[in-house]
C-alpha cells in the first residue's frame, strides 16, 4: 500500500443529521481515512446546521423527504443542489471522489455528472425492483461509466448492481470500530436488575419492523413480567403508543435520537438487541455493533441478517415478519442467561472480522488501484480482497 496522502471528497446522499447505517459507514470510513493522515471532506445534506461539529462535513443544502427503497430518504436534488456539487468539486483539489449509493436521486448521482478525474462508488442497499433505476436506465448507465472503482457492502447490494446494470463490484463489507463500542459504558436509564430489549431505528420507517415487535410485546411481557422494553431513534412516539394498553405502555421506555456515545451505552446496558427488520437490508450495520458491543442479537431471518450471524451461531433468529416466533425466540433468551452469554462471546469474535481497522485497508486498496494506475479495478484486486475477506466468513463470497 501506497504512503501517499490522498485528498478524498465523500458524498453522503442521505441527511447527515438524520440516524441511518450509510450515514454511520460514511462517518466511520471518513473517521478511519483521517487517522492515517488522509483528507477527507465530506459533502451531505444537512437538515440543521446549527448540529454540525466544526469541521465534520461540508453542508449540502436542505433535503426533502420523498419514497425511495421502500422507505422515506431525505435528500437533495434539483438546480440549486448541482450547483452545490460543482462548486464543491471546484473549491478542493480531490485526488478522487468517493460517492456513496451513487444512484440515489440527489447529491450523488449529481456528483457523478459532475465529477471528473477518479471516481469510487460504493453500493449498501439491496433493491431486487427498483422502479427508480429502471426509468432512469440510461441516465444511470450514462453516469456509471465515469465510475473507475465499484464497492457493494455486501452480496445482496451487489447483485442489486449486476442485475440492473451490470458489470461487477469488490465486495468490502461494512466496518465497525470494535473498539469504542467495547469501551462503553451503562446507559443511565437502564436499570440493570431486570431483563430488557432494546430496539434502534426510525419509528415510522415501516420496513425497520416496530410494528412486528410492538405486536409480540404482550406475549413477553406475560412471560417476562419485569421486563423493560427500551426503544430508541427519532419519530412521534404519541402515534406510536395509539392503541396500545397501559400495561404495554408501562414497560416500554422510548430514548428518542441517540448520540454515537447514548447508542454505544443503549446496547451494552441491553440484555438483548432486537431486529425485526421485514425488508430492504443489505448488510444490518447495527447487528455488528452490538456485537461489538457485547450484546446478544436477535434478528429476523432476512437473507443479509443471516450471512451477517452467521446462519444463526453468532445470534438467534426468528421467521422474518412473525410477531409471535420473535415472542418465543426473546422469551427463551432472557430465561437463558447461558446462552446469551454464548452468543455475546461468538458474535465478539466474529465482528473482529469486520473491524474499520481491517476494512479500511481494503477500501484503500481500491483507491490506490484507481489513482495510482488511473485505470480500473482489476480482476487481480478483487480476488485479493475476496480472499481476504471470504476466511471464516460463510456467505460473503
Amino acid at each position: 500500500m501506497s504512503n501517499e496522502v490522498l485528498r478524498i471528497g465523500m458524498v453522503c446522499p442521505y441527511a447527515w443529521d438524520s440516524p441511518g447505517g450509510v450515514r454511520s459507514h460514511v462517518a466511520d470510513l471518513a473517521f478511519e481515512l483521517r487517522a492515517r493522515g488522509h483528507y477527507v471532506d465530506i459533502l451531505a445534506p444537512v437538515d440543521d446546521p446549527s448540529l454540525l461539529v466544526h469541521g465534520e462535513v461540508t453542508n449540502g443544502g436542505k433535503p426533502v423527504a420523498i419514497r425511495y427503497n421502500g422507505s422515506v430518504a431525505r435528500l437533495n436534488f434539483g438546480l440549486r443542489a448541482t450547483r452545490q456539487v460543482r462548486k464543491w468539486i471546484q473549491d478542493n483539489d480531490f485526488d478522487l471522489v468517493h460517492v456513496h449509493e451513487p444512484m440515489a436521486p440527489g447529491l450523488s448521482l449529481l456528483t457523478l455528472w459532475v465529477a471528473d478525474g477518479p471516481i469510487v462508488s460504493t453500493w449498501h442497499s439491496s433493491m431486487p425492483r427498483s422502479r427508480v433505476l429502471a426509468s432512469m436506465n440510461r441516465i444511470v448507465q450514462t453516469a456509471m461509466e465515469k465510475v473507475s472503482g465499484r464497492i457493494a457492502v455486501s452480496e445482496d447490494a451487489r447483485q442489486t448492481l449486476v442485475k440492473h446494470l451490470g458489470g461487477d463490484a469488490v465486495l468490502i463489507p461494512n466496518g465497525v470500530r470494535v473498539k469504542a463500542f467495547q469501551a462503553g459504558e451503562r446507559h443511565p436509564q437502564f436499570d440493570g436488575s431486570v431483563p430488557s430489549l432494546l430496539f434502534f431505528g426510525r419509528l415510522e420507517e415501516s420496513r425497520k419492523g416496530l410494528s412486528v415487535f410492538l405486536d409480540a410485546v404482550p406475549a413477553i411481557i406475560a412471560k417476562v413480567p419485569d421486563v423493560q422494553i427500551f426503544i430508541a431513534g427519532p419519530g412521534d412516539v404519541e402515534e406510536i403508543s395509539k392503541g396500545l394498553s397501559e400495561s404495554i405502555l408501562a414497560r416500554l421506555i422510548f430514548l428518542g435520537r441517540l448520540t454515537e456515545e447514548e447508542k454505544i451505552q443503549a446496547l451494552h446496558s441491553a440484555d438483548v438487541y432486537v431486529a425485526p427488520n421485514t425488508g430492504g437490508e443489505s448488510f444490518g450495520i447495527v447487528l455488528i455493533e452490538a456485537m461489538a458491543a457485547g450484546t446478544a442479537v436477535l434478528a429476523s431471518d432476512l437473507p443479509a441478517f443471516t450471512r451477517v450471524l452467521d446462519g444463526g451461531v453468532a445470534g438467534a433468529m426468528f421467521k422474518n415478519g412473525d410477531s409471535e416466533d420473535l415472542a418465543v425466540q426473546a422469551i427463551a433468551l432472557l430465561g437463558d442467561p447461558e446462552r446469551r452469554n454464548a452468543l455475546q462471546a461468538c458474535g465478539v469474535q466474529r465482528v473482529m472480522r469486520f473491524d474499520w481497522e481491517h476494512v479500511v485497508e481494503d477500501v484503500l486498496a481500491v483507491y490506490e488501484s484507481v489513482t495510482v494506475s488511473g485505470d480500473r479495478v482489476t480482476e487481480d484486486l478483487r480476488g485479493q480482497i475476496i480472499g481476504r475477506l471470504s476466511t471464516g466468513i460463510p456467505g460473503l463470497r
